[in-house]
């Protein structure tokens, strides 16, 4: 059996709870659903015994430090805040940040989430990189570290080998990108619908736009239709077949899922198919005629007018502002 990805999680006093328990987790949830062993996950903290987090729950380390060694597949720094009279201030540790220096070079990647990107930019790795961190630490990073070019609104940011994360939630979009990278969309998309998240976000969308971003509805057909719509973008979405699906006539199919979705069937269909060509563009180099076919907006002509509607961009240019590569930002930190 081929031996486990190693992923080291950074633990310390303060540290925020769900951006350590959220990517152990969806690791945890990619060896379910592989069926196998594909990842390990060590706790290290500075020494031994518990690490109080900020919501007052203890965490026993696997490691300290000293014992993590160079065999490190993913490091993994999360972050901690106080807050003072202007909000939150991110903590910056020198113990952790002069570990995390001399650690990150023997790691075949670094990740930092939420204002852990603080941690890793104190460790000097972040200088020449975008990042990205919570939204309300931003002005913080970037006024302490002006050679990282700091953006307040992706989810997440990967330049080479390095990514960062935004806040809370957004950890669980990071680390199920990780396990993309790692083990394909497939994987990823499975450990999703685990978690109940109905949307596997992508880094380039916004931390506070997300157009697919509805909760499950009162109604498990509509909520097993919406998930139908994911997995099918290349059927015949139209209402009419939709609703013959859902054995409804078209007119009360369209009143049942508005009411219950707060939108009308073509637009939340149209909106699935943006984020699935949003997918595309970030993460691949398919020409605009692929895409379109692979979203199932069918044109070139489609694609645009539906980008032009949704998001007041171009596919083209909204491919030239989010598209992530292995060669981007991959001069060593």
């Amino acid at each position: 059996m081929p031996t486990p990805h190693r992923v080291v999680i950074a633990v310390f006093t303060d540290v925020d709870l769900l951006d350590v328990t959220g990517p152990a987790e969806v690791f945890a949830l990619a060896n379910r659903v592989a069926g196998r062993h594909l990842y390990e996950v060590r706790l290290a903290a500075p020494e031994g015994g518990q690490v109080t987090t900020s919501a007052g729950v203890r965490l026993v380390p696997d490691l300290v430090f000293a014992e993590v060694g160079a065999a490190v597949d993913t490091l993994l720094v999360p972050g901690a805040v106080s807050l003072d009279e202007e909000g939150p201030v991110a903590l910056v540790d020198p113990e952790v940040v002069a570990w995390i220096a001399a650690t990150a070079p023997h790691a075949r990647r670094v990740a930092s989430v939420c204002v852990g990107a603080h941690l890793l930019a104190a460790a000097g790795l972040l200088d020449g990189h975008r990042a990205t961190t919570h939204w309300s630490t931003t002005a913080q990073l970037a006024s302490e570290h002006p050679r990282v070019e700091v953006d307040a609104d992706p989810i997440f940011v990967r330049s080479g080998r390095l990514w960062t994360g935004a806040g809370i939630s957004a950890c669980m979009d990071l680390t199920l990108a990780l396990v993309a990278e790692d083990h394909g969309e497939e994987l990823a998309l499975g450990v999703a619908r685990q978690l109940v998240m109905y949307l596997k976000r992508q880094g380039g969308q916004s931390q506070f736009s997300v157009p697919l971003s509805r909760p499950a509805t009162n109604r498990r057909d509509i909520d097993e239709l919406r998930a139908h719509v994911t997995e099918h973008l290349d059927a015949d979405l139209s209402a009419a077949a939709l609703a013959a699906r859902m054995c409804m006539s078209e007119r009360h199919f369209a009143r049942v899922f508005r009411k219950e979705t707060g939108t009308s069937p073509a637009a939340y269909v149209e909106a699935v198919r943006v984020e699935a060509a949003r997918r595309l563009l970030e993460t691949t180099d398919d020409p605009l005629e692929q895409v379109a076919s692979a979203a199932g907006l069918g044109s070139v002509e489609t694609l645009h007018r539906a980008f032009r509607k949704q998001l007041a961009t171009t596919p083209a240019a909204y491919r030239r502002r989010f598209r992530t590569t292995q060669t981007e930002g991959t001069n060593p930190p």
